[in-house]
């Protein structure tokens, strides 16, 4: 078991390679995920160059809390904090309209994942950092997503900035999020 100062010492170091536009490879709430400042579009592109990924396929931002989505949202439905207020599994939801990330980390129609999460080093990372940290599985695209650290390919290990040293042993296999579309008007589309 990590110690308090081990936590929030990796912590630190992965925010401030979030804040120096670098990536990071990091536990997640559900899979190990590649992440970066969402409102960084170089890091953003360098998220899809790593993965090997078109960029017009969209990647997931995640927040710390409900507070949140008011600061990177032009309008959160009341259908989407119903499904928050419920959510027992994690959970992605789709909105209409981001305000404030980069354009590359948005669908071609304009809308954008993002996650109210519960993992404490990824809420300690969002507070940290200060930004929506970027997340998708950190696997090369088409490849299997990896659950647990020893999984993951070494070059998406060296591609990154910063691997952060929490749950690396950790062999709990978590799975990908459940994804719901809620648009504007409230209308919901359930993905996943």
């Amino acid at each position: 078991m990590e110690s308090k100062e081990f936590f929030l010492e990796d912590v630190k170091a992965a925010a401030d390679a979030v804040r120096r536009g670098g990536i990071i490879l990091y536990p997640t709430d559900t899979v190990w995920g590649i992440g970066c400042d969402a409102t960084n579009p170089d890091a953003v592109a360098a998220i899809y160059r790593l993965k090997q990924r078109e960029d017009s396929k969209s990647m997931l931002a995640l927040v710390d809390s409900v507070d949140a989505l008011y600061r990177w949202l032009k309008n959160v439905p009341d259908t989407a904090l119903m499904l928050l207020d419920v959510a027992v599994d994690p959970l992605t939801i789709i909105y209409d309209s981001p305000i404030g990330v980069a354009e590359n980390l948005t669908a071609p129609d304009g809308s954008l994942g993002i996650r109210v999460t519960s993992d404490p080093f990824c809420r300690a990372l969002c507070r940290a950092a200060r930004v929506p940290i970027v997340s998708t599985s950190a696997n090369i695209s088409g490849l299997p997503a990896p659950a647990v650290f020893s999984e993951i390919a070494p070059e998406i290990v060296e591609g990154v900035d910063y691997v952060a040293r929490f749950r690396r042993s950790d062999n709990q296999r978590r799975r990908p999020s459940g994804i719901i579309k809620v648009c504007d008007n409230g209308t919901l589309t359930i993905i996943r």
